[in-house]
């Protein structure tokens, strides 16, 4: 168990009890058994954005406030430099960084995710509420949509409902970085 899981999932858990939200209910919500949600409070298990993001939602909170522990400070404007952004660590295959970490009421939640390649045959599907927009920026991948899969190369983009399981996979054994926009469902 990693550092950054375990003060995530107590983070998590601390903010349930603020609420007053029972393990079971918090399960109930997030569509998951109470061990499966147990184990994500303990850091036990890898945090999928689709996880977070409905907690998030749960608790009225923004993504990075669970992942970093931080309140963003700033509202005007969110500068990022090249290469540079909130690291988030989740899978060694996967890297992160947030490009608006310091923006507050944020409508999407934009990040430089880059997927190192592996042997899977297909990844895990997983869902969330809104919308997403990727943009290859560099390789290729395969991106998997419900039974519809789709072959994105550098420059290509997909726009799709969040809320259908997805997945992606990095092409010809070389890393594939992609612009991921997160956006929240409409209230």
């Amino acid at each position: 168990m990693s550092d950054q899981l375990r003060e995530m999932g107590e983070r998590i858990r601390a903010l349930r009890e603020i609420l007053e939200i029972e393990p079971e209910e918090m399960a109930r919500r997030c569509d998951m058994t109470p061990e499966e949600y147990g184990e994500y409070e303990k850091g036990c298990k890898d945090f999928s954005f689709s996880f977070l993001s409905n907690v998030a939602g749960v608790f009225g909170v923004d993504v990075l406030d669970i992942m970093s522990g931080d309140s963003p400070k700033l509202s005007t404007a969110c500068v990022v430099r090249k290469g540079e952004g909130f690291q988030v660590n989740r899978r060694a295959a996967y890297d992160y960084k947030h490009l608006a970490f310091t923006f507050r009421n944020k409508l999407a939640e934009p990040f430089m995710v880059t997927v190192e390649p592996n042997d899977e045959k297909k990844p895990v599907l997983h869902a969330h509420e809104g919308q997403e927009f990727n943009y290859v920026v560099k390789g290729q991948m395969t991106f998997y949509i419900g039974e519809i899969t789709y072959i994105l190369d550098e420059g290509d983009s997909i726009y799709f409902e969040s809320g259908i399981p997805h997945a992606m996979k990095a092409n010809n054994d070389r890393a594939c970085q992609f612009l991921a926009i997160v956006m929240k469902k409409g209230e």
